[in-house]
């Protein structure tokens, strides 16, 4: 019986290992290892979660192949000492319990070995690499910088170009890695040749000049792979899985790899015995939103090019990863553009995906909303992190367990941190009833989605997973101390959000001026008839009733195409405020075709931002509109804005509209007046402490986890 995905959930075999469907687990640094590289209870719950939740195949990312030289992360694996095996084979032993295959990665870091740098050893490159002009720190804050350097060393730099003794150690330290993985039981190892790491630099033209039998053409630029290939199958066997990750493109590299290399490059792997070839790409970093052109693609389905021109040249498998949907791999796989799609931020997100696919649950997926908060953490070295499932990095400690005993919670607000908790205590065995003012659930998140896209879909699988438990909702319904009388619970979680009060600006009460709490209030139809009557006109008041603009408010997608024909914002539009909600409002406005200009008090705007996610948005309102740093507000008028820029001058901007993104501040209005009722009172998200969405959903989850 043929199945809408039955190409991606069907079986594929690399080599002679047969895995039970198409998905992939990519391989991912995730600094869960312990600080001295072994294999804990914390990694192990990771991949076990994975390997639980139906991929067929996960790659452990980035193990270290000579630890702790070569390395990048604080915490990453160590396999360069037979010390590592017994936790490594935990990590085998518990994915295979679940009827998982299991590669591990060797990687040695080369140029980026940032631990190296901090730790005052040379780093390890083919010939001197070019000096990197890049503007990528200039987003970081004084925090993060200080992370950054910190990892980084406060030593002169030290290069070490390799020699000919140093090649043949280096090709040692794979072979011995590959046995130790093939010791430890696991089913293959993927030698890492991308991303600018050791083997991609000897790949790359642009950072390989050397001039002896590794330097120059192709196949000396490739000869070291290949002996590395050579080496590691002497070791494990003919039999034993081995494949490589190569870079279809080394992108913004003048005279960098290229889609033509990189065929070249599987065809010569091919012959040297390859079992199948990880396709990705990278980017040279001259600013912070290269990095999402490669590796970590945001444009849906970037590789899949890559992917395809390779797949025709060579007859083995070929994997892709880069922000591909189920249903477009089951295509791809159909088409023979590829073999085995890998997932790294959907599964972060949500590690049960493939069982949920497999069991015709698509809808409960909890997807990525790509925000980049995962990533974001390897640069300042800390563990990665997901917004959209907090338990990502402490499987091991946060399991939803049955409470006992099992009690009535009462949840007030449906916003991330509310609905999260609600979901979590209902899945504890709780009676939950859910109250909500409005009279759709979602609360903040509704605003959020029309502003940034992917924001819906964690609505969306919010709402999906709390109608589909046993969970009482009352929308329409405010929290008082009689409603509580009347619910009689045994515990309240309260999760009302911010609280949002107007700045002390001359003009800031004037028509064409509006806080982000007016526009969420008008554009999701939360007592709108109160914001329209003081800030509308007559005919847009007319439009507002009469065109059924509130009509379509229970759906964000309809007021995202809505907003493209009709907002309250005229033409030229000011934000006063930088942070996160004045960049998403820009960079939304921008789409839809406003002049935008953005003010910030501060020298670093969207500091609440993912370090990733920020460069975007930056890069967004810089190139498209303005934004102006150290800017202190003085005064609206009716046609514009009296501004200082950072050396105090005065300035002017004209706008037709004004819109305060600033202001905020936990509101715990509703706490304190359930509290007098005698029911234990818990806050979560932003009415406890502002935390944008991933503060949120881990308040949510942790209330829901304790109560």
């Amino acid at each position: 019986m043929t199945t809408p995905l039955m190409h991606l959930l069907a079986p594929g075999r690399i080599g002679g290992l047969e895995v039970r469907n198409r998905i992939g687990m990519a391989p991912m640094g995730s600094n869960f290892a312990e600080s001295d590289g072994h294999c804990g209870e914390r990694i192990q719950a990771y991949y076990e979660a994975r390997a639980r939740g139906g991929a067929g195949l996960l790659i452990m990312g980035v193990a270290s192949i000579a630890h702790p030289v070569g390395t990048a992360e604080p915490y990453q694996v160590g396999i360069s000492r037979d010390e590592f095996i017994p936790g490594l084979a935990r990590v085998a032993q518990r994915a295979h319990r679940h009827g998982a295959r299991i590669a591990v990665q060797l990687q040695h870091a080369g140029k980026t070995a940032t631990r190296d740098l901090a730790d005052g050893r040379p780093i390890w490159a083919p010939s001197p690499p070019p000096p990197l002009k890049t503007t990528m720190m200039k987003a970081f804050t004084k925090e993060e910088m200080a992370s950054f350097v910190g990892a980084m060393g406060r030593q002169k730099p030290q290069l070490r170009v390799l020699d000919k003794g140093d090649i043949e150690q280096l090709i040692e330290w794979f072979a011995a890695a590959a046995a130790r993985a093939q010791a430890a039981g696991f089913d293959g190892v993927e030698l890492h040749a991308a991303h600018s790491y050791i083997l991609a630099g000897f790949l790359s033209p642009y950072y390989n000049k050397r001039e002896d039998e590794y330097g120059g053409s192709l196949a000396n630029r490739a000869r070291l792979l290949l002996e590395t290939i050579a080496a590691v199958k002497h070791r494990v066997g003919p039999d034993f899985p081995v494949w490589v990750r190569l870079d279809g493109e080394e992108k913004r590299t003048e005279g960098g790899i290229s889609i033509a290399d990189a065929v070249a490059t599987a065809r010569l792997v091919e012959q040297a015995g390859v079992h199948a070839i990880s396709v990705s790409a990278y980017a040279t970093l001259t600013d912070g939103v290269a990095f999402t052109e490669a590796p970590l693609v945001h444009e849906p389905g970037a590789l899949v090019g890559y992917a395809a021109a390779i797949k025709e040249a060579v007859g083995v498998p070929v994997m892709v990863a880069g922000r591909i949907e189920p249903e477009v791999a089951n295509d791809g796989i159909a088409r023979g553009s590829y073999d085995f799609l890998l997932m790294g931020r959907k599964l972060l997100a949500d590690p049960d995906l493939p069982r949920k696919l497999i069991e015709g649950r698509a809808e409960f997926v909890r997807p990525c909303i790509y925000c980049y908060s995962c990533v974001s953490q390897i640069f300042v070295n800390n563990r990665v992190r997901c917004a959209a499932n907090p338990q990502v990095g402490h499987e091991f400690e946060w399991p939803i367990e049955t409470a006992q005993p099992r009690r009535h919670v009462l949840v007030v607000g449906s916003g991330p941190a509310g609905l999260e908790a609600a979901r979590v205590a209902a899945l504890r065995g709780h009676r939950v009833t859910l109250v909500e003012r409005c009279d759709r659930l979602g609360g903040m998140l509704f605003f959020a989605g029309l502003a940034y896209p992917p924001n819906l879909e964690l609505l969306d699988n919010l709402v999906a997973q709390v109608r589909a438990l046993p969970i009482e909702i009352r929308l329409s319904t405010e929290a008082t101390p009689a409603l509580v009388a009347e619910l009689q619970p045994d515990a309240i979680i309260v999760a009302t959000g911010l609280r949002r009060t107007a700045p002390a600006i001359a003009g800031a009460e004037l028509k064409h001026v509006w806080s982000g709490d007016e526009l969420k209030r008008l554009m999701t139809d939360d007592r709108a008839d109160e914001i329209a009557a003081r800030k509308l006109t007559l005919a847009q008041r007319a439009l507002l009733k009469a065109g059924g603009i509130l009509k379509v408010t229970d759906s964000a997608r309809a007021l995202q195409g809505l907003s493209k024909l009709w907002m309250p914002l005229g033409r030229r539009v000011l934000i006063v405020g930088g942070g996160l909600v004045g960049l998403e409002l820009a960079d939304f406005l921008l789409a839809r075709e406003r002049e935008v200009t953005v003010l910030e008090a501060s020298d670093k705007p969207g500091r609440e931002l993912p370090i990733v996610l920020r460069w975007r948005f930056l890069d967004s309102v810089e190139s498209r509109g303005r934004l102006h740093r150290q800017a202190r507000v003085t005064s609206i008028a009716a046609d514009a804005v009296l501004w200082t820029d950072a050396q105090g001058v005065e300035q002017r901007t004209e706008a037709d509209s004004v819109v305060l993104a600033l202001g905020t501040a936990p509101d715990d209005s509703v706490a304190q007046a359930l509290a007098s009722g005698g029911v234990p009172v818990h806050l979560a998200g932003d009415c406890r402490e502002h935390g944008c969405i991933e503060g949120a959903m881990l308040d949510g989850h942790n209330a829901g986890r304790l109560v």
